[in-house]
């Protein structure tokens, strides 16, 4: 089987039958087609270029600017120890944590192209620093498909947990490399004009965001033709029966599959029956994964560099079973079974119906807030440089 995949003409001949399908499956369903792409293009256009677009460019600005590398000099002491990391990767897991996925991957990528880390660096952050945000889990997951904000906050602290353990667990990769093992002298900070560093990133940023909603889209539609044409049915049923020991059935398969291949769309679907226990450790799963879509999104950005790819898939699914582990556990040492507040109950149909302004007013002002702590931070790390320098200068004297 392996060598009749490996031959051209089956391959191409595989991807010629599956684009027929794709195309007779969009014939016999127009409107469920064309409700999938409205649906997906209105998570664009509410949450995804409200969220994303400030970020990306924050990120950029970081770099280009060379905050992130008056930050690196103040936080190598930390990185360094415990992921091995240069201390300017802080800024790509400072900006992965806040912004959300996939800014803290193109975050590392930038830090890589800019030299300010090395290659086996970059793939070690790609592998942990590519996190959900804190307002989605607290926002959509915990108080919109749960609708308690207790289960926000632990779906929070495992996420973070979780990720902080698979960058101690990648310090290992490729350790025996000399630039692994041995710290490098701090490269000369490059930075460039406010004028050019913010056209720049406003060009860059747009070119990405929509990059994202074109794939969230096209995953809303593949999501429809599985379920329409009983191919996700069917291997959910096929899921169901391998993990039976497990408690799985294949209403819990298709879940699982439908959050491998979209986050938003996965989170969505533990609205319904079902264990909360459960339920919570299959949510952390899929923020910790995060999906087929963000991982394409993801690759579009790597696109060419050279990092290996294996990597950041191995981090993410690594990421996913810690978290439901961890999830698993804390919920084991606080229960969260008690009914919740009406208040809380109450804020579902307004957080579903947030608009474009008030997202993008929130997004626009939490990138103000973390751009003026790391600029502060960078003020400090220059201003310690100094002491260090004019420390040693006496000493020479």
């Amino acid at each position: 089987m392996g060598r009749l995949l490996s031959r051209e003409g089956f391959r191409e001949i595989c991807a010629g039958v599956a684009l027929l399908c794709c195309a007779l499956a969009l014939i016999c369903w127009p409107k469920e087609i064309s409700a999938a792409v409205r649906s997906g293009l209105g998570l664009c256009y509410n949450v995804i270029i409200p969220s994303l677009f400030p970020f990306f460019i924050l990120s950029s600005l970081v770099i280009s600017l060379g905050l992130a590398g008056y930050l690196g000099r103040l936080l190598e002491p930390v990185m360094r120890p415990l992921f091995h990391v240069s201390g300017s990767c802080a800024a790509a897991l400072a900006l992965g944590f806040i912004g959300g996925y996939p800014v803290g991957a193109r975050s590392a990528l930038t830090l890589y192209e800019s030299g300010q880390c090395t290659k086996t660096e970059a793939e070690r952050l790609l592998a942990f620093c590519n996190n959900s945000g804190p307002a989605f889990i607290l926002g959509v997951v915990g108080a919109g498909i749960f609708a308690d904000s207790r289960v926000g906050i632990l779906l929070c602290v495992t996420h973070a947990a979780a990720s902080v353990c698979v960058g101690l667990l990648f310090r290992f990769y490729h350790w025996r490399d000399r630039d692994s093992r041995e710290p490098r002298p701090s490269p000369p900070i490059a930075a460039q004009r406010f004028t050019s560093a913010f056209t720049g990133a406003v060009k860059d940023s747009l070119a990405s965001v929509l990059n994202i909603c074109a794939f969230v889209v096209c995953f809303t539609v593949i999501i429809q033709l599985c379920f329409r044409s009983g191919i996700l049915p069917a291997l959910a049923e096929l899921l169901g029966r391998l993990l039976a020991p497990l408690g799985f059935t294949q209403a819990w398969a298709e879940r699982l599959l439908t959050g491998a291949l979209e986050l938003s769309s996965g989170v969505s679907t533990l609205s319904g029956d079902g264990s909360l226990a459960g339920k919570l450790s299959m949510a952390a799963f899929m923020l910790g994964w995060a999906g087929v879509s963000v991982h394409c999104q993801v690759l579009s950005f790597l696109g060419s560099s050279g990092l290996n790819i294996r990597t950041y898939i191995g981090g993410k699914l690594l990421h996913g079973v810690l978290s439901a582990g961890l999830t698993a556990l804390l919920f084991r040492l606080f229960p969260l079974e008690e009914p919740v507040s009406a208040y809380l109950v109450q804020q579902v149909a307004g957080i579903a119906g947030t608009d474009f302004y008030t997202a993008l007013t929130i997004s626009t002002a939490a990138a103000w807030v973390v751009f003026l702590l790391f600029f502060l931070a960078a003020a400090m790390g220059l201003k310690k440089g100094r002491k260090t320098c004019g420390k040693g200068r006496r000493n020479m004297i």
